[in-house]
């Protein structure tokens, strides 16, 4: 019988946690139809290259729904192209000799890339094949025929000399050896042996930097509230913006430490390839630290517990990994495109990527870097507003 009153208990319980409830039933089907979403429309990845003074029998070949073709004039520069134009490619040819330079911060896109040039140079050499058995075949029927003529003749000749005729071949045919191709590749990030992880660690690094400093700012004001550290504080006549500026400060200094930490660790171990300016990484980290420790104060404020503010990591957090590059955002759905922009990660995501991959500078990233200070900014007022319920005098 006590098990049975333990049992009734816990089930009231669980059903006055509205919340809970919530997160056991409704945000893995959130979750769940999101990736379905995500993964369903980013199934057709199209990448873009950029071809300069290439053979047009080449770029037919390499064409495919696969990839889309740009043209440029013989004195387009590689790299410029390739970041200023954001392609996954660009093929130049001189002679026979092809060279390819990958951007490669997407790895999807340099497989599509190496996987339709692969497939043009063997559509052409299946071409030459097929034309020069073509052309043996009608050297082999010429040929006959000829035979037959110089056998008929010498036949004549033989019946009015009385001597046998002999064989002689008389026709020659000169075939033509098909063009082949170099390639010589060149990878502005990485290199040919980059995986997934060395592309993608710019990303991975802004968004550990994000959830612990959410993780943590949030927690540590909720026991600032439970143990009544800030009632006592709101009882003073200290303002609701100097409270909110100090806790701020605070965590910040920690949040800094921890950027600085993070971001120093990846680079000497990992070894990240950078392109850019890693004070610039340093700072966008920072700003994301910021953005999360605001964000996590502003969220703590409508938890009871630890476990309510573990509840909204599921709603929160985990969708914007998938808005943050990890998946291209530009290849999705467009009504999906225009909810990424609602997710601070998206912007640090998209700031990082360009500083490591494509070697922006502060002026080619300001607009992010603009809009994560927006968001702090926005959830600090939030967090000043929402403050008020907890003061009593």
């Amino acid at each position: 019988m006590r098990v049975i009153a333990i049992f009734k208990r816990v089930i009231r319980e669980m059903l006055r946690d509205k919340r809970t409830l919530a997160l056991m039933f409704i945000a893995p089907l959130f979750i769940l139809s999101l990736m379905y979403f995500l993964f369903n429309t980013n199934s057709d990845s199209v990448a873009k290259i950029g071809v300069s003074n290439v053979d047009t029998s080449l770029v037919k070949a390499v064409k495919n729904k696969h990839v889309k073709l740009h043209h440029y004039t013989k004195t387009t520069t590689a790299k410029t192209a390739v970041r200023e134009d954001n392609l996954a490619a660009f093929i130049q040819q001189k002679s026979g000799k092809l060279t390819v330079t990958y951007q490669n911060s997407q790895p999807s896109d340099s497989a599509l890339v190496r996987q339709a040039l692969q497939g043009g140079l063997t559509k052409l050499r299946v071409q030459a094949l097929v034309a020069a058995t073509k052309a043996q075949k009608q050297a082999l029927t010429t040929q006959a025929k000829a035979l037959k003529a110089v056998m008929a003749q010498q036949q004549q000749m033989a019946a009015s000399q009385g001597k046998r005729p002999s064989a002689t071949a008389t026709a020659k045919t000169q075939l033509q050896a098909p063009k082949t191709y170099t390639v010589t590749s060149h990878y502005l990030y990485g290199s040919a042996d980059s995986t997934f992880f060395d592309t993608f660690l710019p990303i991975l690094l802004g968004f550990f930097v994000f959830f612990f400093v959410f993780l943590i700012s949030g927690i540590s004001l909720l026991n600032e509230r439970t143990t009544g550290t800030l009632t006592r504080l709101l009882a003073t006549p200290i303002r609701r913006g100097e409270i909110i500026s100090g806790y701020l400060l605070g965590y910040g200094l920690f949040a800094l430490v921890q950027t600085l930490i993070t971001v120093t660790f990846a680079l000497t171990v990992f070894k990240i390839h950078m392109l850019g300016s890693v004070w610039l990484i340093l700072l966008i980290n920072f700003l994301l630290a910021l953005v999360a420790l605001s964000m996590g104060i502003f969220v703590s404020t409508f938890a009871n517990s630890e476990f309510q503010m573990m509840q909204f990591i599921p709603i929160l957090i985990v969708p914007q990994v998938f808005f943050s590059g990890l998946i291209p955002v530009d290849q999705m759905a467009h009504w999906l495109q225009w909810i990424a922009h609602i997710f601070p990660l998206y912007y640090g995501g998209n700031a990082l990527m360009n500083v490591a991959t494509r070697g922006m500078t502060f002026s080619g990233v300001a607009g992010e870097l603009a809009i994560l200070v927006g968001f702090t900014a926005l959830f600090t007022v939030l967090n000043v507003v929402g403050m008020k319920r907890y003061r009593r005098v």
